[in-house]
C-alpha cells in the first residue's frame, strides 16, 4: 500500500516525477482527460441551468478501475495535472470519478518538473481551484453549444460532416478576409533613385538614396519624374551638407511565451504549431540524460507571461558572467501584457548548466533544435544590449537631397547568442560609412533608378496568424495550435510554402456563417468571450449566468437562420465541361479532398471527374500541357500530361521559359 498516490496526465511526466520521491509514493498517469461531454448529443441540460452531462471517456474503463483501486488504498492522493485551466479541470474530474473525501485528495502544481519544484509542491498542497475549473467548463460548454447548433446549418447547405466553431470560424474568416484584400489590391507605381559615391580620401564607395528637394521629402510616382530629376542633377556636384554620428542600442527579446515560441519555431525551424507543442511537451515532461536520469528540461510551455523567477534570474546571471564575462550581463525585467493570465513564468530552461550542446546526444534532432532555441532566447533575454556606432549623412546635388546611413556593430552583447526572427523581409545590415567631413565633395560613380510597385498585404503564415490571433485577443496559449490544426484538417484552409490560403470549401463555409451569424463570427465577440472566461477564472463572474446570457439570443438567431435558409438551395457553380455519359454540363462540388466535377443528373447519372490544374508554360521536354498535382505531404509538383506514356518530365520546380535551352 502506497502512502501517497500522485496522478499526472502522461507516463513521461510520471517517470520523471517518480525519481524525485520516496519508495512509498506511487505515480500513475490518467492519460489526459478521463471524462468529457458525449459525442453523440449536445450533452448539456439547458433546462437545468446548463448542467453538463459528463461521461467516462470510452476505452478508459480499465484505467479508471486501476486509479480507483490505488486511490482507495493510498493514505493521500495528490492530483498533479498541468498547472493551467485544462489541468485544473482534469484534476476536478479525477476527484469526482475517484469519489474521495476532501481530506484525502488534494491538488499540487509545479511550473517545472525538477526535484526542488516537485518536493516543494508536495509540501504545499491546496484545494482544487473551482474558479479555474468553471472557466474551463464555460469554454467547453459554450463551444459545444455553438458547434452543435451551427454545424447542422452547414450539413444542410454544404455537405455533411462539416463543423463550425467559435474560434476556428473566426480564424478562417481572417484568412478569407486577407485573401479578399489581396484580390482587391491595386498596385501603385513608385520609383527610387540610388547613387554610388566615392570618398576620394579613403577610396571607399558608399550608396545614397534620393530623399527629396531642398531637404523636403518627395515621392516619385513615374518615369517622367525620374527623368526630370536625373536631368537636373546630371552635372551636379555632390556636397556633404550634414553629418550626424551617434550610438544605437538594440535590446534582446523577452523569454518565450507560447505564442512567441510557436512563431519563432515556425520562422527559424520550419516547425508547424502542432509539432512545436508536441516537442515542447516532451522537453517539459522529461528527457533521459546520462548520469542525471530523466530530467524536465523546460518550464511549462503554455503561458502568456514573460515573468521569470528570481532563482532562474540568479542562475542565468552566474552562467552569463562565467561564460561571457561581467559586461555581457544585464539584470532585466519584462512587462507582461495586461491581458496575460500570468499564472506561470515565461518558457525557459530549468537548468542553466544544461547547455544544448552538452546534452545534444540525449535529444532527438528536433528536440535539440527547439531546446537550443528556448535556451538561447532565455539566456539572451538576461544579457546586455548590442551597441552600434551610427552615422547619418545628408548630401546635396543641385538642391536635390540624398541620404546615406551606416552603422557598425561595436559590442555584440546578447547577439552573441540569439537574434529574434521576423515575418517581414529581412533588413540588410548596413556597413559603416567613410569618415566624411562637412562641405566635402564626394564623386558620383554610378546612378540607378528602380521602378517598384506597392505590394498587397502578405498571406498569413502559421506564425503570423498566431500573432494576429494573440493581438486581437482571440483564443489563449492552449488554443492557438489546435485551432489552426483543426481548420487545416477540415480543409477550410491549405498551406503552401508556409502561406495559408482559403480553399473553395473554406470560402463557402465562411460566407454562409458570416452572413447568417454576424454576431458570433466576428473578432470583437470572440475576444470579449475570452475576457469573460478570464473573469470567471478570477471569480468575478458566474459561468452559468454567462452561458445563460449568451444562449437566449443565440438560440433565436439559430431558429431565424434555419427558417430563412429552409427554402434556399445552394447555388452550384456550373462548369463548361459536358458530362461524357449524359451530356449535361457538369457542376463543381466539394468533397473531403477538395473540389471535383459531378454530373447534376445525380442519382440517375453518377459520373464524377477530378479537376486537373494546368499551368500556361508547356512541358520543356515535349511541349504538352503541364499538370499540377499534390504529393502525400501536400507539396505541389509538376508533371507532363503525357507522363508516363511518351514523356518522363516531372519536377518539384515550376518549369519556366528561362529553364529551356
Amino acid at each position: 500500500m502506497a502512502d501517497k498516490l500522485i496522478i499526472v496526465e502522461s507516463p513521461a511526466k510520471a517517470n520523471t516525477i517518480k525519481k524525485f520521491l520516496g519508495g512509498s509514493t506511487k505515480v500513475l498517469a490518467s492519460m489526459g482527460h478521463v471524462r468529457d461531454l458525449p459525442k453523440s448529443k449536445l450533452g448539456i441540460d439547458v433546462e437545468k441551468n446548463f448542467e453538463p452531462e459528463y461521461i467516462n471517456i470510452r476505452g478508459k474503463g480499465d484505467l479508471i478501475k486501476e486509479l480507483k483501486k490505488e486511490a482507495k488504498s493510498a493514505k493521500k492522493v495528490y492530483l498533479a495535472t498541468d498547472p493551467d485551466r485544462e489541468g485544473e479541470a482534469i484534476a476536478w474530474h479525477l476527484s469526482k470519478i475517484l469519489d474521495l473525501d476532501n481530506e484525502k485528495v488534494t491538488r499540487v502544481t509545479f511550473n517545472e518538473i525538477t526535484k526542488t519544484a516537485v518536493q516543494k509542491a508536495i509540501k504545499e498542497p491546496r484545494d482544487i481551484d473551482v474558479n479555474l475549473v468553471d472557466a474551463q467548463q464555460a469554454r467547453r460548454v459554450l463551444d459545444r453549444i455553438v458547434g452543435y447548433k451551427m454545424s447542422p446549418v452547414l450539413w444542410k447547405k454544404v455537405r455533411r460532416g462539416l463543423s463550425a466553431g467559435r474560434v476556428q470560424s473566426v480564424a478562417v474568416k481572417l484568412i478569407v478576409d486577407r485573401e479578399e484584400e489581396i484580390k482587391k489590391f491595386i498596385p501603385e507605381e513608385y520609383w527610387n533613385i540610388y547613387v554610388k559615391l566615392l570618398d576620394e580620401k579613403s577610396k571607399k564607395t558608399f550608396d545614397a538614396k534620393f530623399f527629396g528637394k531642398e531637404g523636403k521629402k518627395q515621392e516619385i510616382h513615374n518615369k517622367e519624374q525620374v527623368d526630370e530629376i536625373l536631368k537636373n542633377i546630371e552635372n551636379a556636384k555632390y556636397i556633404v551638407e550634414d553629418i550626424k554620428t551617434g550610438e544605437k542600442k538594440r535590446n534582446p527579446a523577452p523569454p518565450f511565451t507560447t505564442s512567441t515560441m510557436q512563431q519563432e519555431a515556425s520562422r527559424k525551424l520550419g516547425f508547424t504549431l502542432k509539432k512545436t507543442m508536441s516537442i515542447a511537451q516532451g522537453l517539459y515532461e522529461g528527457v533521459k540524460i546520462p548520469e542525471k536520469g530523466t530530467v524536465g528540461l523546460i518550464t511549462y510551455m503554455r503561458t502568456d507571461s514573460t515573468r521569470i523567477s528570481e532563482e532562474a534570474r540568479a542562475s542565468a546571471k552566474a552562467h552569463i558572467i562565467g561564460t561571457y564575462g561581467e559586461n555581457y550581463y544585464e539584470n532585466r525585467y519584462y512587462k507582461t501584457n495586461k491581458e496575460a493570465q500570468d499564472a506561470h513564468e515565461g518558457i525557459r530552461p530549468t537548468y542553466a548548466d544544461l547547455e544544448p550542446d552538452k546534452i545534444k546526444e540525449s535529444l532527438s534532432k528536433d528536440q535539440y533544435k527547439l531546446y537550443k532555441l528556448i535556451y538561447n532566447r532565455f539566456m539572451a533575454s538576461q544579457m546586455a544590449s548590442a551597441v552600434y556606432d551610427t552615422m547619418a549623412v545628408t548630401i546635396d546635388a543641385n538642391k536635390y537631397t540624398f541620404k546615406a546611413n551606416g552603422q557598425n556593430l561595436k559590442f555584440k552583447g546578447f547577439m552573441t547568442l540569439y537574434v529574434e526572427g521576423t515575418d517581414d523581409k529581412e533588413e540588410q545590415e548596413e556597413g559603416m560609412l567613410p569618415q566624411l567631413e562637412l562641405k566635402q565633395e564626394v564623386k558620383k560613380q554610378k546612378i540607378d533608378s528602380k521602378q517598384s510597385f506597392t505590394e498587397p498585404p502578405p498571406r498569413y503564415t502559421e506564425a503570423s496568424l498566431v500573432k494576429a490571433l494573440e493581438e486581437k485577443g482571440i483564443g489563449r496559449p492552449s488554443t492557438y495550435s489546435p485551432t489552426i490544426t483543426t481548420i487545416l484538417e477540415r480543409r477550410y484552409i491549405e498551406k503552401e510554402q508556409k502561406q495559408l490560403f482559403p480553399t473553395e470549401l473554406g470560402k463557402i463555409v465562411n460566407k454562409l456563417l458570416t452572413e447568417n451569424f454576424t454576431d458570433i463570427i466576428n473578432v470583437e465577440f470572440t475576444a470579449n468571450i475570452e475576457n469573460q472566461f478570464d473573469n470567471i477564472a478570477e471569480g468575478k463572474e458566474d459561468w452559468r449566468k454567462m452561458i445563460r446570457d449568451f444562449y437566449g439570443p443565440f438560440e433565436q438567431t439559430v431558429e431565424k437562420v434555419e427558417k430563412e435558409l429552409e427554402h434556399v438551395e445552394l447555388v452550384e457553380e456550373v462548369s463548361d465541361i459536358p458530362c461524357d455519359k449524359c451530356g449535361r454540363m457538369m457542376v463543381y462540388k466539394y468533397g473531403k479532398f477538395g473540389k471535383f466535377l459531378a454530373c447534376p443528373g445525380y442519382p440517375e447519372c453518377k459520373n464524377t471527374k477530378a479537376i486537373v490544374e494546368t499551368i500556361d508554360e508547356p512541358c520543356p521536354k515535349c511541349g504538352a500541357k503541364i499538370q499540377v498535382r499534390k504529393a502525400k505531404n501536400k507539396r505541389r509538383y509538376y508533371i507532363c500530361e503525357n507522363n508516363p506514356k511518351t514523356c518522363d518530365y516531372i519536377s518539384w520546380n515550376k518549369p519556366s521559359k528561362e529553364k529551356k535551352k
